[in-house]
């Protein structure tokens, strides 16, 4: 065991451990985040660094790269530096469907919304988890519909949809200390989809039933524009470069994506895989329910679940020229309706939701196979140094160039 060897080290080093510094290392060993090899801390110098405040230091600690799957009862989680090999399985009460996962770094916390989507589908609720002590902090059930929400990069406020069913346009403000509800944002009508921009400033509503990408201050908890109006009825899945200039979003009624200007509000292009169809009336869902786009921005993954593909887009060119498709990638166990793509940070994989593939992005094929993932479309990266989450991404394949 690597704290024995550890132990037996410093004693002939001189410097002889107590049992509680013994005891010590062993809980740090056990709960992944201990003493690691040469081997370990090479793995992690290849990995690029996550933008955020907590790791900005001289700290030379290696990073660990960890992918948390969300389902109805545990979240399991995969260490992405060791070939997205299983760490361990974290318990949760029995929630039914999750509709989202965000994480703070800055609060160490975890939150997932479960429940209904409003409307039919009834109100819903958020759990918040430490992920630092390892327990569930508190559990907030709402008098509306839930559905996928955003945090803000301080870790303080959280934007909720009321659900694509709730027929509302509704975000609700929550306070991320404590689940409760602070404010509104009004918008188009079945809130669904949430991103916070980089540096907290916007906040970017995706709407079911309402042709446009809308973006609201967080100042104002006001809508300042639309983008649009889109590919119909509503905006699906979408997500945005990091100095936030471009959108990129999916339609029920389209195969393909969108390319918008966030600056101007127009769309730029409109871009199918050559070569791929799908009938709607047979399909009858939303055909690209996943799009991501790489963190350094030079390609676009989209789910094709109709085909059973994953398609590759180079987004290098814009604004000035249309994406290009450069590869079509068959799906191992293509999801029989909606599915989600979320990058690592690093760029070396895109996780396939409710399909369960993990594809390699230098070699564009199919590596692994994660039972849970095959579960859920509610996952993300965090990321660890000494025992503290130091990053993370979220479930949206967001870009991260900000200059």
């Amino acid at each position: 065991m690597r704290v024995s060897a550890t132990s037996r080290w410093l004693t002939l080093c001189g410097i002889r451990l107590g049992w509680v510094a013994t005891l010590t290392l062993v809980a740090l060993y056990l709960a992944g985040v201990g003493t690691e090899t040469s081997s370990d801390a090479r793995s992690r110098s290849r990995v690029s660094d996550v933008r955020s405040p907590a790791n900005t230091s001289v700290n030379t600690t290696p990073i660990r790269h960890l992918e948390y799957v969300v389902t109805d009862s545990e979240i399991t989680v995969y260490d992405i530096d060791r070939g997205n090999a299983f760490v361990r399985t974290i318990p949760l009460p029995n929630l039914g469907p999750a509709s989202g996962v965000v994480a703070s770094p800055v609060s160490a916390t975890l939150y997932v919304s479960y429940g209904g989507a409003g409307g039919y589908q009834g109100n819903g609720s958020l759990l918040a988890y430490d992920l630092r002590r390892g327990r569930i902090l508190w559990q907030r059930r709402y008098g509306t519909g839930i559905d996928s929400m955003a945090i803000t990069p301080d870790g303080r406020t959280i934007y909720m949809p009321v659900g694509e069913f709730s027929g509302s346009g509704t975000w609700k403000i929550i306070d991320a200390a404590t689940g409760q509800v602070t404010g509104s944002i009004a918008a188009g009508a079945g809130p669904h989809n949430t991103i916070v921009g980089p540096g907290g400033r916007f906040v970017y509503l995706g709407s079911v039933d309402y042709p446009y990408l809308e973006v609201a201050s967080t100042a104002t908890n006001k809508v300042v524009k639309e983008i649009g109006p889109l590919h119909g009825p509503g905006v699906r899945p979408f997500t945005i470069n990091g100095s936030q200039t471009l959108a990129f979003t999916t339609a029920r009624s389209f195969l393909g994506f969108q390319v918008s200007s966030i600056k101007t509000g127009r769309v730029l292009y409109s871009v199918s895989p050559p070569g791929f169809g799908f009938d709607p009336a047979t399909f009858g869902r939303t055909p690209d329910h996943g799009i991501s786009l790489s963190p350094d921005e030079q390609e676009l993954y989209l789910i094709d679940t109709p085909n059973g593909y994953v398609h590759v887009f180079d987004v290098r060119g814009l604004p000035g020229s249309r994406p290009r498709d450069v590869a079509d990638i068959r799906l191992a166990h293509p999801p029989p309706n909606d599915g989600w793509l979320q990058h690592s940070r690093d760029g070396r994989y895109v996780y396939v939701g409710r399909a369960g593939d993990v594809i390699n992005t230098s070699t564009r094929k199919v590596v692994a196979f994660l039972p849970p993932l095959q579960q859920t479309a509610d996952f993300l990266e965090i990321d660890w140094r000494t025992g503290r989450p130091v990053g993370t991404t979220s479930r949206y394949g967001v870009g991260y160039v900000t200059h």
